[in-house]
């Protein structure tokens, strides 16, 4: 939403396009959310989000949230996907989970709920749409409205899940089938079957080595899972 075009209007006609252009972007954003937590949330909880929340468009590849940051909103997924990440002592990097359309980030809440800094890092996937909404109002929110609590209390209970599988993972799978686990979902989130990561780049989400991560992509091509071209994997069957 181009809403940073207000400040380009010529002053004679700044308040009308400004309440034009207003009108037009609450009515897209309300459409989003509708369409989106329309199950969860209550129509006046949808106006309150209306009113505090903040609309963005983020291309892939873009750090939103880092280690260390203070929270100061708590983010609505509208589409897209957003890869959140953990970092150890020495700078090496595991992927925890993703979050897609209609999520939120549990951690960022506990994070508000407690008032420290962020301990995860979290990326765009791919092109998201999100609403930012300021971590103030998570506490009234809580008590106002039944929705948000639930949808809160859900959020916490599948953020939970996902971090059981992801340590089971860690525990009792060999690298084989964690690398085919994290190639299916890449495909799934990304919802294109070319997988434009690189080796190290798929190193790193996995907390282990180009040199590993590069020989089990060469033995999964000559299984006929994948292809491995110059920019890309291209992902047949896994």
């Amino acid at each position: 939403m181009r809403v940073f075009l207000f400040s380009q209007l010529n002053n004679s006609r700044c308040f009308y396009q400004n309440s034009y252009l207003r009108a037009v972007y609450l009515n897209n954003m309300e459409e989003e959310l509708l369409g989106t937590f329309s199950n969860y949330f209550e129509q006046p909880l949808i106006d309150e989000i209306l009113e505090e929340g903040k609309l963005m468009e983020v291309p892939a590849g873009e750090t939103i949230m880092d280690i260390g940051q203070y929270i100061r909103s708590i983010p609505l997924m509208l589409s897209g996907a957003i890869k959140v990440l953990r970092e150890d002592d020495e700078g090496d990097e595991l992927l925890l989970y993703y979050l897609e359309q209609g999520e939120t980030c549990s951690v960022t809440m506990a994070c508000c709920m407690g008032h420290t800094k962020s301990e995860i890092r979290a990326i765009t996937e791919t092109e998201t749409k999100l609403i930012m909404v300021p971590v103030q109002k998570m506490e009234e929110w809580m008590a106002k409205y039944k929705g948000w609590r639930n949808y809160v209390f859900d959020s916490y209970q599948n953020r939970l899940n996902e971090l059981l599988q992801t340590v089971d993972s860690i525990a009792f799978k060999n690298l084989d089938q964690r690398l085919m686990d994290y190639l299916k979902k890449k495909v799934e989130v990304t919802k294109d079957n070319r997988i434009k990561s690189t080796h190290q780049e798929i190193a790193y989400d996995l907390h282990t080595s180009r040199v590993v991560v590069s020989r089990l992509l060469k033995k999964l091509e000559k299984m006929k899972k994948l292809v491995l071209h110059r920019n890309y994997i291209h992902v047949v069957d896994l």
